[in-house]
């Protein structure tokens, strides 16, 4: 079990870290933006976000422990690397402001979270099907993104 307390400290500072860029912007320049009609509430996204990295955890979680030793290193490399990417997308998105640029991480982001996904499905497949919802969530978040940087070119 202590191992699946590392996969929940990674998964929420990774949340953590992305809320910096995102706590202020939230409240001031968020706001501020055209969005398409069907756009979520904001209180939306905080439970969202929160069940999707529980998921996240626990999907590092059970991929570590079916895995042989010899095969450990690709499917984390991909795990950890969507990490960060997603921190990233909070960081140009909302740090910078820059929706443009997010928009083309995200899509980086989507490759990086199917890799993840199809890497632990071939390890256990509980772990890539905890993979499905984050990846349609960003999905959705992709097309939002997409939107909002059109509508405010």
């Amino acid at each position: 079990m202590p191992s699946f307390l590392v996969f929940l400290v990674l998964c929420f500072s990774a949340a953590a870290a992305g809320s910096l860029f995102t706590a202020d912007a939230v409240r001031t320049w968020y706001p501020t933006l055209k969005k398409p009609s069907w756009n979520p509430p904001a209180f939306v996204f905080a439970p969202v976000w929160t069940v999707l990295y529980v998921m996240m955890a626990t999907a590092g979680w059970l991929t570590w422990e079916h895995l042989p030793a010899k095969v450990a290193c690709l499917p984390m490399v991909f795990f950890a690397v969507q990490l960060a990417l997603n921190v990233g997308w909070s960081w140009l998105f909302f740090g910078l402001r820059r929706p443009g640029w997010a928009f083309f991480e995200l899509i980086l982001l989507w490759v990086f979270i199917f890799l993840s996904l199809l890497s632990f499905w071939g390890v256990y497949w509980v772990a890539g099907a905890l993979f499905v919802p984050y990846l349609l969530w960003v999905s959705f978040a992709a097309v939002l993104n997409f939107n909002v940087w059109s509508l405010n070119r």
